[in-house]
């Protein structure tokens, strides 16, 4: 019998679906079958989703056929699948991490801006990159960057600008860096949204680089926006395997070609949401990157308009992922974080 995956339908929820089932049947757990769904998130598409439910939307049907053993597995972008799965759900293993950046898209026909930034725009290397995505390009803050994102068109010099994001974690954090643009939302997968901004709907877009690289569209990317100016939504760039708890050999099939690294950086972010509470209803962005076996992580909690921002950074052993991610979320907590979410109405 195949090992049925479920995931959206989607060209990058199918790319993460296919580099997963090519994986099981490399290490010998094959054949699959591709069972594809379209949850409630999909066909929600002109209201944003933290006025429906949050993230829950984009994993709810799927997650209920993993339940009824209509499937085996699911697949998922991590950042999608929220801090407190269904029990009898569990995350049974993650795929290597691609870059968990934000970046800036402009259109076609600006081109010629990023084209005038030069070096500033340039990736720099690092010395000693530890992830395949820092080894492809700039180290984990980005740093020497923020000359690139910063002077993209969407600064003070070009007070009209209309920035897309449908995340208000992205809006929270870059509002202060970009006062006078306009953030309108947008919805849709990669493919619709950059037909959007070439239409000349918007001037910039903001998306996570991952997204643009495994659908071939990294050569769009204007700039990478660094991990401590925007932090990230936790488990951004990461493919989740979403297995049921009693299902024995499947979690040890898919445990077989999961990436050591990224499950532990994954569980240290979510622990981070499990421990200060949020969603997409709040601005709460967490990272962690394991180098030489230290782990560190970055978190941050916003108001929706970016007026107040509490942040922490911790590091440690990456042994200690749980505890790292639990103080983080104290620290957050003690920064301003807890006084944020409680003016919002969001309990732990």
């Amino acid at each position: 019998m195949p090992v049925k995956i479920g995931t959206r339908g989607s060209r990058l929820a199918l790319w993460q679906a296919q580099t997963f089932a090519h994986a099981l049947t490399t290490a010998g757990h094959g054949p699959c079958e591709i069972v594809i769904f379209r949850t409630s998130g999909d066909q929600l598409q002109d209201r944003p989703l933290s006025e429906e439910g949050g993230k829950r939307l984009f994993v709810r049907e799927i997650e209920e056929a993993l339940l009824g053993r209509a499937i085996d597995v699911a697949v998922h972008s991590a950042k999608d699948l929220p801090a407190d799965l269904p029990a009898g759900l569990t995350i049974g293993g993650v795929l290597p991490r691609e870059d968990p950046r934000d970046a800036v898209v402009l259109s076609l026909s600006s081109a010629q801006i990023a084209t005038d930034l030069g070096s500033a725009a340039s990736e720099v290397r690092t010395a000693h990159a530890s992830e395949p995505w820092q080894a492809a390009g700039v180290g984990p803050h980005g740093k020497g960057k923020e000359e690139a994102w910063l002077a993209l068109g969407v600064g003070p010099q070009r007070k009209a600008n209309r920035i897309a994001t449908g995340s208000i974690r992205r809006i929270a954090q870059l509002r202060p860096a970009w006062p006078d643009a306009r953030f309108e939302p947008v919805r849709g997968n990669v493919d619709t949204r950059l037909r959007k901004l070439d239409e000349g709907q918007f001037d910039a877009l903001v998306l996570a680089a991952a997204g643009l690289r495994r659908l071939g569209f990294g050569d769009r990317i204007s700039a990478l926006i660094p991990l401590d100016r925007c932090v990230p939504a936790p488990g951004q760039g990461a493919i989740a395997i979403e297995v049921r708890a009693d299902d024995v050999k499947t979690g040890q099939a898919v445990a077989a070609v999961s990436d050591v690294d990224t499950a532990v950086a994954l569980e240290a972010e979510r622990v981070v949401v499990d421990e200060i509470g949020g969603g997409c209803q709040v601005p709460l962005g967490a990272v962690a990157t394991i180098a030489d076996g230290t782990l560190e992580l970055l978190a941050v909690v916003a108001s929706p308009d970016g007026s107040r921002v509490a942040r922490a950074t911790v590091r440690g052993p990456a042994s200690q992922f749980r505890a790292l991610g639990r103080r983080a979320a104290d620290e957050l907590a003690a920064a301003g974080g807890r006084e944020i979410l409680d003016g919002l109405g969001i309990r732990r």
